[in-house]
């Protein structure tokens, strides 16, 4: 195809995603059936009507005047450094193309080349729960960390929403993996807001972008997010649904995997954690297979081993920090909360103060030092962790 031809069809599968965006099904028929997207728009009134029927909802859309409106979007996106893949683009991922509900074509914010968008090698989606526990949080890392010692290095996918997806895709960042995050809304815009920051470092690191299918003007309602899960499941080989209560979109992007025909793992959790019941009913159902051991997950996935890393223990690497920093006492003390944070992950300074029999500022204290040292991480309502790598 020559230039021109190439952006019109674009502009007409651009035009098309955005008429057939809750039913990409009947597009990619009438697509099929013309020819090309741009064939659809060369059809005259006839034509038309006896491929979509004259009283076909979708057959007034066909004009050119959308496909004008088309035109200046995608000059507006160029100008900003985005691009709109169709569904005929070689870049397109291989495996959500096999889906039948496919979109039509993808909106992508990267400063990689898109050869293809999602590589060659494995791609593998994080999804769960917003509101994350510690062992959740620790878990994904942890898993993530994982991946990032395969030999074949897979790419990360996840949604941008707060709890597991976030910290999915900075686990990947952070271990010199790729990450896609799929947005809810246009790929101009971002949600949730606070994660601008966050996207902006995705969009620019290698091999990672933003995508999304949605034309301008979405705005982020329950059924936008549906639809986005759907991309999410379809770009990959294999789902890992981290923590979800018994209804969420992180077990919808599961159970959307599985109806695709493709891999899913489940972290199994406390019977009584409302967290983990979403989980936990999927390893029942044999709709997720158990993550409980990180070498056999690997394995499972046919990335090769995973290589460990020789690490000094919790215990060792803390005396030798404090060792010359801090007086004998002060380095039994954080020493020993330091463990304990490790046994009793989650635990809160005042439990902390109760347990040792000390202050709550010098347990603050202590604890700070410890959260800005790299050993521990504490979440919004103040709940120690160790960082996974302990």
């Amino acid at each position: 195809m020559e230039h021109s031809d190439i952006f019109s069809e674009r502009v007409a599968s651009c035009t098309l995603n955005r008429i057939f965006g809750f039913n990409p099904g009947a597009g990619r028929l009438i697509i099929e059936a013309a020819g090309s997207a741009m064939g659809v728009f060369e059809l005259d009134r006839d034509g038309l009507d006896d491929l979509m029927g004259p009283f076909n909802r979708f057959r007034s859309q066909i004009t050119t005047d959308e496909l004008d409106k088309s035109a200046s979007e995608l000059g507006r996106l160029e100008s900003l450094g985005y691009e709109f893949i169709p569904l005929s683009d070689r870049r397109y991922p291989g495996m959500l193309r096999d889906c039948a509900d496919a979109p039509l074509g993808l909106y992508v914010r990267s400063d990689s080349p898109l050869e293809p968008l999602s590589g060659d090698g494995a791609v593998i989606s994080i999804v769960g729960t917003r509101d994350m526990s510690p062992y959740g949080k620790e878990w994904c890392q942890r898993i993530v960390d994982a991946l990032a010692r395969c030999g074949q290095k897979p790419v990360i996918v996840s949604g941008l929403a707060l709890g597991v997806d976030i910290t999915a895709h900075m686990s990947a960042l952070e271990a010199g993996l790729p990450t896609i995050a799929v947005l809810p809304t246009y790929i101009t815009d971002i949600y949730p807001p606070q994660h601008r920051r966050a996207a902006a470092r995705i969009a620019s690191s290698p091999g990672s972008a933003l995508v999304s299918d949605y034309p301008p003007g979405t705005s982020p309602q329950a059924i936008s997010f549906l639809r986005r899960n759907r991309i999410i499941a379809g770009m990959s080989q294999a789902t890992i649904l981290i923590e979800s209560k018994t209804k969420g979109g992180g077990l919808i992007t599961a159970n959307l995997a599985f109806d695709y025909s493709r891999d899913v793992y489940a972290l199994p959790g406390r019977v009584d954690d409302p967290r983990s019941q979403g989980c936990n009913r999927l390893i029942r159902a044999k709709v997720a297979e158990p993550i409980d051991d990180l070498d056999t997950f690997i394995k499972s996935l046919g990335l090769g081993t995973s290589r460990r890393r020789d690490r000094a223990g919790l215990r060792e690497e803390i005396e030798s920090y404090y060792g010359t920093r801090l007086e004998d006492a002060e380095l039994r003390l954080i020493t020993e909360m330091a463990g304990i944070i490790r046994e009793r992950r989650g635990i809160s300074t005042e439990e902390l103060c109760q347990d040792r029999g000390c202050s709550w500022a010098e347990a603050s204290r202590l604890t700070g030092l410890l959260e800005a040292d790299g050993f521990i991480e504490r979440d919004m309502f103040g709940r120690c962790s160790v960082k996974f790598r302990f």
